[in-house]
């Protein structure tokens, strides 16, 4: 049985005790209702009896969460697309629609189903029961690549090199209107947004919240209200480039959190069915955690985005 995780921190600013954990924590306010009113969170080294008792600027806290229980992914005969593959890792491109591992609304019919028949259950166990293998994700509806480890080792060596942001990173976006400048640099604090918690958010510098993330984008081509860019990812956040390209005003087309698609081609996107971010994982580069040798893969755009570009070419 896994053991169970504590999170130990300080709260950033005086607040009503659920939120100013929910902020210090990526933790939603009623999960934390839940675990104060099970006796799992501690202030000041005392147990927390409510969630509406005002906490002080510089209090320490503990939260002890219940050990994860995962369900056990089965093998499915689905399609991959194997762009490389030897005993220790493979590299796939995953279709748009797919997710990466079963989580609740997606038991089956994943990534990790699709590997562990592909791979006759030869994958790294570190991942737990539910992502064996799992080194990184992509959204449900991005396209392209991953590396997913066959091994402990190669887990273990390629977990390191997206925890030191060695990984050559390369996405393919098509984003509304035209930034300016035509490249350059993002980087923010990204984190839950306070306004909606299954969102993603640029947060203040000086935020004790989120994380540091970098985006280096350039303009590959101009088109009718849209842009087709190239995002060059310096650190992996959750939804970095949706999130990075919505902050300075061009959020991906088809982008149903964070972007808002100009009038002008709405009827475009309606007529192609285009119902999803026009993002593509189309390059990945690492070194082989085995042979030590520097390996990169890509992946050509999808038919979709490519018939959005085709459509918006002026």
């Amino acid at each position: 049985m896994s053991e169970r995780e504590v999170i130990n921190g300080v709260v950033g600013s005086s607040a009503r005790l659920d939120k100013a954990l929910a902020d210090a924590t990526e933790l939603s306010r009623a999960r934390i209702q839940a675990l104060i009113a099970e006796g799992m969170v501690a202030v000041d080294g005392e147990p927390a009896t409510s969630a509406k008792a005002k906490v002080t600027e510089g209090a320490q806290f503990a939260i002890t969460l219940h050990p994860a229980t995962e369900p056990e992914a089965q093998p499915q005969d689905i399609p991959l697309d194997v762009v490389f593959e030897d005993e220790h890792l493979i590299v796939v491109n995953k279709p748009a629609g797919m997710v990466v591992h079963p989580a609740a609304g997606n038991p089956d019919g994943t990534l990790v189903n699709a590997l562990l028949h592909h791979c006759r259950g030869q994958l790294s166990g570190i991942g737990g029961v539910a992502r064996p293998g799992i080194v990184h994700r992509i959204d449900k509806d991005t396209s392209g690549l991953l590396v997913v480890a066959k091994s402990d080792k190669a887990h273990e060596g390629l977990a390191k090199q997206f925890k030191d942001h060695s990984i050559e990173r390369r996405y393919l976006a098509i984003c509304g209107g035209h930034p300016s400048p035509r490249e350059g640099t993002i980087a923010t604090r990204i984190g839950r947004s306070d306004a909606n918690r299954k969102k993603m958010a640029v947060l203040p510098d000086n935020s004790t919240r989120g994380k540091h993330a970098v985006t280096h984008y350039k303009t590959l081509k101009t088109l009718d209200s849209c842009a087709l860019i190239e995002c060059q990812l310096e650190t992996g956040r959750t939804h970095q480039v949706r999130v990075h390209c919505a902050s300075i005003g061009n959020a991906l087309l088809g982008d149903p959190i964070y972007g808002r698609t100009p009038a002008k081609l709405r009827p475009v996107l309606k007529s192609l069915g285009f119902e999803r971010q026009a993002l593509h994982a189309a390059s990945l580069g690492f070194v082989h955690p085995l042979s030590g040798e520097w390996r990169i893969f890509e992946a050509e755009m999808p038919g979709d985005m490519q018939e959005l570009i085709d459509q918006t070419t002026r």
